[in-house]
């Protein structure tokens, strides 16, 4: 292998261009030097097709300047059009610019085929060729610069997918917690068909509803809506679950049971942040509702007539004010009553122009199907719902209904 460096220097300015030259006349390499030299270029130069192959290994190069013809073929440049096959094949590979004193029109052509940036004849013009080659370097610069930031680009997304990756991760994890919070089976008392579900706005969000058994006759009943959205409003809503099945007992009325928890929410919520909460004990045999609203929706009372009331008693949202009151309100159930606990979600899933699904709808739907069961009602609701918004909800959406057979 033979390599001839004709021009190097210790420290090369950036902006200076570096060109491989190869050739195996030593007087037209030491005339390519001397011209490059004289404006501005780096120059480095070899004498074979094994030598050229070598250095561009080496990278670093603006641009081959290269012949078509060496010792072994000095006329058909079939030598060179070999070596253009290869250089193609690498997409690193700089411009290049093609030389030959035997030049005819299908080699120039076929020359241009393999990926030349432009072709010269022998003897050359300089100033034609300085133009050709300040051109081409700058075309190679600009290829650089753009495969660099594409490189670049695809280890910032790949770092940038991996991220997102471990997030979904924790997000999943986050929700299957969160699910862990909700009831995996629902009580049911006799006489009655109780139903719920939760439709979160985001993978995690901050409704939350429980059914407690409190023996064989009694159900415990609450519904929660956390301010706000996403992993904020889901944590705190975990701490109401904590608090809620911590509190929640038969002999512990709704009304204190509301005052416990927000003397507890108080103490570790955020100034921003609030909660509405519905709580019920149910008494089965007597069909009796004994709740406490503390700020939240109103949960409906459908009638089979086609009337409905709203249960409306108690007090202010949890985690304002340290030191509040509530009060409770006692509702008899008759058969064929339908009860519909829910949160804002419902009501306020709109399309995108603004317009909310509304209580009027939710009045007029569960007038309609005031005659289904728990369950085939929460589902007619929520689908409604949901074909309101076209699936995008603006919130969390989170339904109980108890049918009163």
């Amino acid at each position: 292998m033979k390599i001839m460096t004709l021009e190097s220097t210790t420290e090369t300015a950036r902006t200076q261009p570096r060109v491989l030259i190869a050739d195996d006349q030593p007087d037209i390499l030491e005339a390519l030097r001397l011209l490059l030299k004289g404006h501005g270029y780096v120059t480095e130069a070899v004498t074979s097709p094994a030598a050229l192959f070598a250095a561009v290994s080496q990278d670093g190069f603006d641009l081959i300047l290269m012949d078509l013809n060496y010792a072994r073929d000095t006329t058909s440049g079939r030598e060179g059009l070999d070596l253009l096959a290869r250089l193609k094949a690498s997409e690193d590979a700089p411009p290049i610019v093609v030389m030959t004193g035997w030049a005819t029109v299908g080699l120039a052509v076929e020359a241009m085929q393999q990926g030349v940036g432009d072709f010269v004849e022998k003897p050359w013009v300089n100033s034609r060729l300085l133009e050709i080659l300040q051109k081409q370097v700058q075309i190679g610069r600009e290829r650089r610069e753009a495969r660099q930031k594409a490189a670049a680009n695809t280890i910032a997304q790949s770092e940038i997918a991996s991220q997102l990756h471990a997030q979904d991760r924790e997000i999943a994890e986050a929700r299957s917690i969160q699910q862990g919070f909700l009831p995996k089976e629902i009580p049911q008392l006799l006489g009655f068909e109780i139903a719920g579900a939760w439709q979160p706005a985001r993978v995690v969000g901050g409704d939350y509803y429980d059914i407690l058994p409190f023996g064989p006759e009694t159900l415990g009943i609450c519904i929660g809506d956390v301010a706000g959205k996403g992993m904020p409003a889901a944590l705190l809503m975990s701490n109401l679950q904590a608090a809620f099945r911590g509190f929640a007992s038969p002999s512990l009325a709704p009304e204190e049971l509301c005052e416990r928890l927000n003397s507890l929410i108080c103490r570790n919520i955020a100034t921003d942040r609030f909660i509405t909460f519905f709580y019920a004990q149910l008494d089965g045999p007597a069909r009796r509702l004994r709740y406490t609203n503390a700020g939240h929706n109103a949960p409906i009372v459908s009638h089979r007539d086609g009337t409905h009331d709203r249960l409306l008693e108690g007090g202010g949202i949890l985690g304002v004010f340290p030191t509040q009151e509530f009060a409770t309100g006692i509702y008899d159930l008759a058969a064929g009553d339908r009860v519909l606990l829910f949160t804002d979600g419902v009501t306020e899933a709109r399309v995108p122009e603004g317009e909310e699904f509304g209580e009027l709808r939710l009045l007029d739907l569960l007038e309609q199907n005031r005659d289904k069961s728990a369950e085939d009602l929460q589902k007619i609701v929520l689908q409604a719902a949901g074909e309101f918004c076209g699936g995008h909800w603006h919130d969390d959406a989170t339904l109980i209904v108890i049918a009163v057979e």
